[in-house]
């Protein structure tokens, strides 16, 4: 099937093409999928190395379950939240087990006209973002980084997540709330001037 064909077949078409045999449809549908789950892997462990090895993972699992997909029953996107969740989850574990490794510091931006600055207030206000969420428990920064960060409908999350709507909106709510809490603290030097800029940090 050719590329700019491929590019508009929706995921489950592109799973059943690739479980056929064409190699293609694999490099289209990781293309689409993979950045996607590297992101979120990103903000639920905040060490990219662990989130790319998570993100390699959650993929070959979805090769090799390729021809037992049955089709009606989740999203392809769904199941590979949940897969990459229940990974992130494994490695955090694995991680207590082993020294704590800081976050690394913000990025070096290099000195450009005016953006220098805002720039650099940007990364700030990324890296406090990532410790903040690190600071909430495992299940309520799930819930916050699906809903407020990957834009997932609840009723998405709690297939991920294997709850209730309910439970999905108490988790995103209280860990809002947290977030809140742990950042109000930060407002002036990380550059709000009001209360708007400091909801679009959340």
């Amino acid at each position: 099937m050719p590329r700019d064909t491929l590019d508009v077949v929706s995921d489950e078409t592109l799973l059943v093409l690739y479980a056929n045999g064409d190699p293609a449809a694999a490099r289209a549908l990781t293309t689409r999928l993979a950045p996607r789950v590297l992101g979120y892997a990103t903000r639920l462990l905040t060490d990219r190395a662990e989130a790319e090895d998570v993100t390699q993972e959650a993929m070959l699992r979805l090769w090799k379950m390729a021809p037992q997909w049955r089709a009606g029953e989740a999203q392809i996107s769904t199941w590979l939240y949940r897969v990459a969740t229940n990974l992130c989850t494994d490695q955090k574990r694995a991680r207590r087990r082993r020294p704590a490794i800081a976050l690394d510091d913000a990025p070096e931006v290099a000195a450009q006209s005016g953006s220098a600055v805002s720039s650099l207030m940007q990364a700030d206000r990324m890296t406090a973002l990532h410790r903040a969420l690190d600071q909430l428990p495992d299940r309520q920064r799930q819930a916050v980084v699906l809903r407020h960060i990957e834009g997932l409908a609840n009723p998405e999350i709690a297939q991920i997540m294997d709850l209730g709507i309910e439970a999905v909106e108490s988790l995103t709510a209280r860990g809002k709330r947290a977030l809140t809490a742990i950042l109000a603290g930060r407002k002036a030097d990380l550059g709000y001037d009001d209360d708007a800029d400091e909801r679009e940090a959340v």
